[in-house]
Formats: structure tokens, sequence, C-alpha cells
């Protein structure tokens, strides 16, 4: 390797991957150009490894299967051991602090990915905490090099996901300025569940109103998002020459929309409340809640992407976007996001469009490591070997 691909030595420049909006579109444009690149090498049979040996840690305090099987993949892939850290399983179960448990975790690790989703206010302040709790350990000598860190989705943002999207966007339409002025509706879509996440819509309408897309939000009244962020959302609009809508009307936000992506989401207020209750332990009070929830959810079913919603997009060709798992009427629900009819028609872009995310984090990962990222996998291009030691079958 040239001396351009050496790690970087750890510096408070920030390695880490943990909100878009912190993050140039130059940031943003070489973590695209990475994604491509790695996903070309792989298809090719290439080896994408570039570590001999070191941890990539996982830390999933909410369900998840692409992101956890992505971040898997990804690590694997660059030659890391992947470690799941088990909470019950930790001294945290004993009281152990954030400020210990990441330096303890670290000593050989080159990355570290978080999903805490679950606490509106908490999720990204808790991986601000490892953060500074490695810069720390570093500062004092104890770590010799600072892991990076990956956000895999917090109570802000999901930024594997939506730069995930992005890359399907870009292969969709050609590239990121062709996405100028192109509408996408980012709307709320009924589901028989509550408590779903906010990251995704506030991900998508902080990332692409940056890009100059003409972005309409479109929700129930009360199922409001995150206040500054929507606030961000309508300022980088502003600045990009793009666009930036808000209204309480799916059909308005379908009409002429080039993207569509029809997401539930529990109101930012529900969210609120819920917070303050786990954090109380009030199982009863969590219940009712839910209830009052899953009732003001039912009287919005008609919030659905079905095929005459999409007959209202740009000539009712609308690219659909999930980031799945999506509730389907009459196959994982009664009633939901998304008609079968319409998820059966777009199943295979939406399965492409999730294939991009081991991609994502892979680059996440190299652009956290490495001074000059480009140039490393400009070499594994040149000189990496195949991933088969012999032909292999299909």
């Amino acid at each position: 390797m040239t001396n351009s691909t050496t790690p970087m030595s750890p510096s408070p420049r920030n390695p880490d991957f943990l909100l878009t909006w912190d993050k140039s579109l130059d940031d943003l444009r070489r973590i695209l150009d990475l994604t491509f690149r790695l996903q070309a090498l792989h298809d090719q049979g290439r080896s994408l490894n570039v570590f001999t040996s070191g941890l990539a840690i996982s830390l999933f305090r909410d369900q998840s299967t692409r992101t956890r099987f992505s971040f898997a993949s990804a690590a694997s892939a660059l030659g890391l051991t992947v470690a799941d850290l088990d909470e019950k399983k930790s001294q945290l179960a004993h009281g152990e602090t954030v400020r210990e448990t990441a330096t303890m975790i670290s000593f050989l690790t080159e990355v570290i990915g978080i999903r805490d989703d679950l606490y509106l206010g908490a999720g990204h302040s808790y991986m601000v905490e490892v953060a500074r709790a490695l810069d720390q350990a570093v500062a004092e000598g104890v770590l010799p090099r600072r892991p990076a860190l990956i956000n895999l989705q917090c109570d802000l943002d999901h930024p594997t996901q939506t730069l995930s999207d992005l890359a399907h966007l870009v292969h969709t339409f050609g590239s990121v300025e062709a996405l100028r002025g192109k509408k996408i509706a980012m709307t709320w879509a009924y589901s028989p569940s509550y408590g779903k996440p906010l990251s995704v819509p506030q991900g998508i309408i902080a990332l692409m109103t940056r890009l100059g897309m003409d972005v309409h939000l479109a929700h129930p009244p009360g199922y409001d998002l995150v206040p500054d962020i929507v606030r961000r959302a309508r300022e980088q609009a502003q600045a990009s020459g793009g666009g930036f809508t808000l209204s309480h009307d799916l059909n308005a936000a379908f009409r002429e929309a080039d993207v569509v992506y029809p997401k539930s989401w529990a109101p930012y207020h529900i969210m609120e409340q819920r917070t303050e209750l786990l954090k109380a332990g009030d199982t009863a009070g969590l219940e009712e809640l839910e209830q009052a929830a899953l009732q003001e959810n039912a009287r919005h079913t008609d919030w659905e992407c079905t095929d005459e919603k999409l007959a209202l997009t740009r000539g009712g060709e609308a690219l659909y976007l999930h980031c799945l798992p999506a509730d389907i009427t009459g196959v994982s629900c009664d009633r939901g996001e998304v008609s079968a009819s319409v998820f059966d028609r777009y199943r295979t872009r939406l399965y492409r469009q999730a294939r991009y995310k081991p991609f994502v984090i892979a680059a996440m990962i190299l652009a956290g490591r490495f001074a000059d990222p480009l140039a490393l996998v400009q070499d594994l291009a040149d000189n990496a070997p195949p991933r088969y030691r012999k032909e292999t079958r299909s």
C-alpha cells in the first residue's frame, strides 16, 4: 500500500459518521463514490480485504435485520471480525459507565456501529458521549488509535439508510446533479403499530434538500417531526435552490412526484411522552399511550400507497422507496403502508435499494480509518485477488 492509504492517526477532526448534516457535500460525494466502487469490485468477484485483523463492534439497542447484517457484511468483507455487544451480558448491566465501556471494547477495534433510536433526545446524545470517551482515552494515551464510530440509526438520523437511498436515486436518475429539481414526496403512511422512529423521514428531508430536490413532506395533523430538523430542511432548500413544502395532503404530495417514500412514524409529541415513560419504567403508562396512539393511527388508514395514488405521480411511474420492512396490506397486515400490488411491482427495485447499504457502511469505515480511501480502493482495483481461491458455482 502507498503512504496515501496509511490509516488516519486519531484526531478530533472526526473519523465518525453520526449525522449527514455534519458532513460536507464533498464528504457525502466521497462516500457515494466509494460505495459504487466497492460494489463494482465485489460484483467482479474481487476481494475488499484491507484489514488483516481487528474488531468491528456492533451495539443494537433496537431490533434490526437489514442494518445489522449490512454492518456485519461490510466489516467481514473488509477483513474485520464482528463482535456484537450484548448489554445484558456485559458489565453495563452492573452499572459500568459509558466512558469505561467505550474504552474497554476499543483496544484492538477499528469501528463501532451503534443503533440507538428508542429514546427521543437520547440516541444521538449517547453516541456523542461514546465519541467523547474515545477522544479522552486517546488523549490520555490509553488507546493508541481511536476507532471510528458509525450511526446505524438514532433518534435524529439514519445515515446508512438515507445514503443507500441516495445511491439508489443516483443509479436511477444518472447522477447527483440530475436530482436537482426532482420532486420527492416523503409522506406518513398508516401502520397498525406505533413507536416507529422519526429518523428516516428526518434523514430524508435533511439530506435531499441539500441536493436541490423539491421535497414535499406530508403527514396527518399532529404527526410532526423534530422541529429543528424541519427548520433545517426548509433553510437548506432555500440555500440549495431546491424546494420544501409541508402539508397534510397526501394527494398533493404525490401529484407530479418523481419519487415517493410513504413511511409510518410516531408523532414527535408521542415519542417525547414515550421516552419519559420508558425512563420511569411506567409500564401501565406505556400501554395507555400505545392504545391512544393506535386509535389515532386508525383514523388515517387512507394514508396508503396504492395504484390510484401512484397514478397521480409524474407519468404515473414515480420511483417508490421504502427502508423495509413495509407494512403491506393483505400480506403482513390487514391494512398497511402500501398495497400488495404496488409493493410487488417495486419489490426487485426495493431489494436493490437495500443492497447498497453494506457498501455504504464499508465506505464509511474506510473513510473513517484511512487518509485517502479512494486511493486505497484504486489499489484494490489494481491488485486485489479474487474472493475465492478457486472457481465456485453460484
